[in-house]
């Protein structure tokens, strides 16, 4: 079948079941915005205020599904608006294909109007690029680029399309994309004895979970796998949802705001068994005392990612799933009663606390927690309500926290959860925000409020850069440059005139009725939350400190 370069674009989008677009249109892509024009009933395309807001839309699709998101923008500007998103995604193995329009193959290389080397750019954020350049190749490139972006460990992945190959005609033939097979050929029976046996040797058991185990869809293996072991639990901000928030075995975070059970508990354990992480510098804190009494049992799918940050005593390479999958049908019922009984009570002992006496980030998320926690995707910025919403929303399963873990990208949530909402429209989303993070990317309110997408937006209004004044509080002798943001902006006027149904809170007694209304209504909100600027996120561990030197206010 004879096909230009936009509609085979097309016809292999539908190949691989893509229901959703978010991008922005310019003259590198008319052609493909024509063909997309002529398919709206086949695929929706979210028109966003930015081209960032469409690459953390994607993000938030994907996330919230385990689907590839997708997003595209024109050549030049257009492609360069999308880096911080590519960037977001490759940090926390989102899978993501990102479509680029360039200038004609006649025009590269010539500092041609709006011509840039995106792919250049982009090679050190993807997972792999490509720069189409010949029609035939174009069809075979996008279905390779959908595979490399889900497969092993996902990650986002560029296609590069020059103008004229839009527009030339070849022959397309359509082709069954069949889902990748996980590849469980990397470890062996041998690997599985090895970990099994420094499983049943440990007398302190401590189970730390990644976003490796959200993405392999392993939250039934882990439950298990965490009850075999008899051991507690504790996760990284991106694993959160894996292992609920709920269960009894659960310590909260580990390291620079986990809680002091967590670092306790890794600081203390004979053995800590790490699945599907790469060791951030935020949850091990100095790596030379970083699980100083045990010995590690990494689970990654990743090789690279193998004695990278923390060295390990023994390492499994394979698909988080499979792995726990081995590791249950052979593992026998361990018990560990005291250890259990002393992580338990220092759990007890040491519970998070906020002020109770004024309106508080925790305390709204408590309520946002218990009145929607069982049917709500929490998206969040970066900064100290994104700290506050991994400590005080009890996660209960995977892929119900969107939030930018390893790159920490400001102005990332509000898109993201644009994109999670039209994934999946039958829950509640919340983004939660702060003042700082809101004025980045405060555009995309009006994508929501053009398409009716009901997310709410939740500002934590200190007016301030509350995390970075905790630091200069705490380390910079209380010299405040640059984080002050006491200026006139009205943030409910500004929703209102962008199309939103907007609240103000002061008062703790407004804040179950604001957020009912909210939920209710049916339609962008933004609820514009005042709390005091100097409120701040505990336990904390100063830089190059140990996990186990975390402190809170009092002391």
């Amino acid at each position: 079948m004879l096909l230009t370069g936009s509609q085979i674009l097309v016809e292999c989008l539908k190949e691989q079941g893509v229901d959703t677009i978010f991008g922005y249109p310019g003259g590198g892509v008319l052609n493909i915005y024509d063909e997309l024009y002529r398919h709206q009933d086949e695929i929706k395309h979210i028109l966003t205020s930015h081209e960032q807001g469409a690459s953390h839309a994607a993000d938030g699709y994907a996330r919230a599904t385990g689907k590839v998101g997708v997003c595209i923008a024109t050549s030049g500007p257009g492609a360069t608006n999308l880096v911080t998103g590519i960037a977001t995604a490759m940090m926390d193995s989102v899978p993501m294909v990102a479509i680029t329009g360039n200038v004609t193959n006649a025009l590269l290389g010539k500092d041609s109007f709006q011509e840039v080397d995106i792919a250049g750019i982009t090679m050190p954020i993807t997972k792999h690029n490509f720069i189409v350049k010949d029609i035939n190749k174009l069809a075979d490139t996008i279905r390779r680029a959908f595979q490399i972006a889900q497969s092993g460990r996902p990650g986002p992945v560029l296609v590069d399309i020059t103008k004229d190959v839009t527009a030339a005609k070849g022959e397309y033939t359509k082709v069954e994309i069949e889902k990748p097979v996980i590849d469980d050929s990397t470890f062996s029976k041998n690997d599985i004895a090895e970990a099994i046996d420094m499983i049943e040797q440990a007398k302190k058991p401590m189970i730390f979970v990644g976003g490796g185990a959200v993405i392999s869809g392993a939250s039934d293996e882990l439950n298990r796998f965490a009850d075999l072991v008899d051991s507690p639990v504790t996760d990284s901000l991106m694993g959160k949802g894996a292992y609920s928030g709920l269960n009894s075995r659960y310590t909260g975070m580990l390291g620079m705001h986990g809680t002091k059970t967590s670092n306790m508990a890794v600081t203390a354990c004979d053995l800590l068994i790490a699945i599907g992480t790469r060791f951030s510098d935020r949850v091990t804190g100095n790596t030379r005392t970083y699980a100083k009494n045990a010995k590690i049992l990494h689970i990654d799918i990743d090789p690279a990612e193998i004695n990278k940050n923390i060295m390990v005593d023994k390492k499994i390479i394979g698909d988080v799933k499979s792995v726990l999958t081995a590791l249950n049908n052979q593992l026998e019922q361990q018990s560990h009663p005291e250890w259990m009984k002393k992580v338990m009570d220092h759990k007890q002992e040491n519970p998070l606390t906020y002020p109770k006496d004024r309106l508080t980030g925790p305390y709204i998320l408590e309520k946002i927690n218990e009145l929607y926690g069982d049917n709500s995707i929490i998206a969040t910025e970066v900064g100290q309500h994104q700290m506050w919403a991994s400590q005080f929303i009890k996660y209960r399963t995977p892929r119900t926290i969107i939030t930018s873990g390893g790159l920490g990208t400001m102005g990332y949530g509000l898109g993201a959860a644009i994109g999670a909402k039209i994934a999946c429209p039958e829950k509640n989303v919340f983004n939660i925000a702060g003042d700082g993070c809101f004025r980045m990317n405060m555009n995309e309110i009006a994508t929501a409020t053009r398409y009716n997408i009901p997310v709410i937006e939740v500002i934590f209004n200190n007016h301030v850069l509350g995390m970075v004044r905790q630091w200069q509080t705490l380390f910079y002798g209380k010299r405040y440059s640059q984080t002050v943001l006491n200026d006139k902006v009205d943030f409910v006027k500004l929703a209102e005139a962008m199309g939103a149904k907007a609240y103000r809170l002061t008062k703790i007694e407004d804040v179950e009725p604001v957020l009912k209304e909210a939920v209710a209504c049916g339609q962008p909100v933004v609820i514009d939350c005042i709390i005091d600027q100097d409120d701040k996120v505990w336990p904390m561990v100063p830089p190059g400190a140990s996990i186990e030197d975390c402190f809170v206010g009092e002391e």
